[in-house]
């Protein structure tokens, strides 16, 4: 990482499983991360609703769009203010938020590609007094990447090492790997398809819950053979990266074509198998990538399931499989300092982006800066 830097950054992020916002203050000093507070802001049921909807394609997407376009922005400045609130921290002493706002479509693969995070930062901006960084994707788009993911620049920083090569796994609705080989080699990493995304679709469907606590459900099921097959027939997980997807792409509706040529199975079967696709397109990538990994740090929702832990541990017996925790890193807030830190790049004008992850022709410097009641500091 750059020379210490004992600024303040707030990183916001909402991943793709829509099931809260999470908030982190940071500061950054060499070679580390210091977090100083945490906050995890629940989305409003309805408007948590309505968000997942305006995922898929629907009628009267524009109005819609407009209006949770504010309401999003509302609740990631009150989970901003939290965070200070509760640190005992006042918002002069914050250089900048970075916000990821939320992803309502991905379309690497369109025509003409394009990514889009709602969550106004002017709003943000506006009701914090703090500048924000905000629309982090699309620069890295219009270079040529696909935008995502953007994290590995930061798993790069922090967990790189001259002796191992490591893995780092986040699985939030969607997973992702980074590959980092010892000394200098050129960083890698990708989407390898579906994390808790279907696992939390599913559980909510047949039980009436966010997610499968523990993983307690899918543990009660036996993994299809034939179904698991057939998901991972599927061509996104024999594309070469630079790649990325989310729940445009893997939904029940994905989902329900593959279940209905296989009638008769147990919810907690499907359940069971979701599990296994998670794990083996994990180990599948990770085996066709950097075969020669022996060491996968996880962070993200998915590494407090045991039932995944577990299924990931027999799945790659050859790596030794362990929380990010142990690095220095709570795996539970590793994205939204990653978007404090691309903040941090931003206002000191360096790339945040890496060309060898996304794809991108060159770095670019990410995000537009929304300016505060004290304009950009850093």
């Amino acid at each position: 990482m750059e020379p210490e830097d004992t600024n303040i950054y707030l990183g916001l992020m909402s991943g793709t499983s829509v099931d809260g916002i999470d908030a982190a203050l940071v500061r950054f000093p060499a070679n580390s991360i210091e977090l100083i507070a945490t906050h995890s802001h629940p989305w409003p049921e309805p408007l948590r609703r309505a968000l997942q909807g305006l995922t898929t394609p629907g009628d009267n997407e524009i109005d819609q769009l407009g209006e949770l376009d504010i309401l999003a922005a509302d609740e990631f400045a009150s989970a901003a203010q939290t965070v200070l609130a509760k640190a005992g921290i006042s918002p002069s002493a914050v250089a900048a938020i970075g916000s990821h706002g939320q992803t309502i479509r991905h379309r690497p693969d369109a025509k003409n590609p394009f990514t889009l995070q709602i969550g106004d930062p002017n709003r943000i901006a506006e009701q914090t007094g703090i500048t924000t960084v905000a629309d982090f994707r699309r620069r890295d788009m219009a270079a040529g990447g696909e935008g995502a993911p953007l994290a590995p620049a930061l798993h790069s920083a922090l967990f790189g090492s001259h002796d191992n090569y490591r893995c780092i796994l986040n699985i939030g609705g969607i997973a992702n790997i980074t590959l980092l080989p010892p000394g200098r080699a050129a960083v890698a990493g990708f989407d390898t398809g579906p994390g808790n995304c279907l696992l939390d679709s599913w559980a909510n469907r047949h039980n009436h819950a966010p997610f499968d606590k523990d993983g307690a459900w899918a543990a009660t099921g036996r993994v299809h053979p034939a179904l698991l097959k057939r998901m991972l027939a599927d061509d996104y997980f024999s594309r070469p990266p630079p790649k990325s997807t989310g729940r445009e792409y893997f939904n029940l509706a994905w989902l329900e074509r593959l279940t209905g040529q296989h009638p008769g199975l147990s919810p907690a079967e499907i359940q069971a198998t979701l599990v296994a696709l998670t794990a083996q397109s994990i180990r599948n990538a990770i085996k066709g990538a950097a075969p020669e990994c022996r060491q996968l740090l996880v962070c993200g929702g998915g590494v407090h399931n045991p039932t995944l832990m577990a299924q990931l541990r027999h799945d790659l017996p050859e790596c030794r499989v362990e929380s990010t925790r142990h690095y220095g890193a709570d795996p539970d807030w590793v994205e939204a300092i990653a978007f404090a830190w691309l903040a941090r790049q931003t206002l000191l004008g360096l790339a945040g982006n890496l060309p060898s992850v996304t794809g991108a022709r060159h770095p670019v410097i990410l995000g537009g800066i929304y300016q505060g009641s004290r304009g950009a500091t850093g």
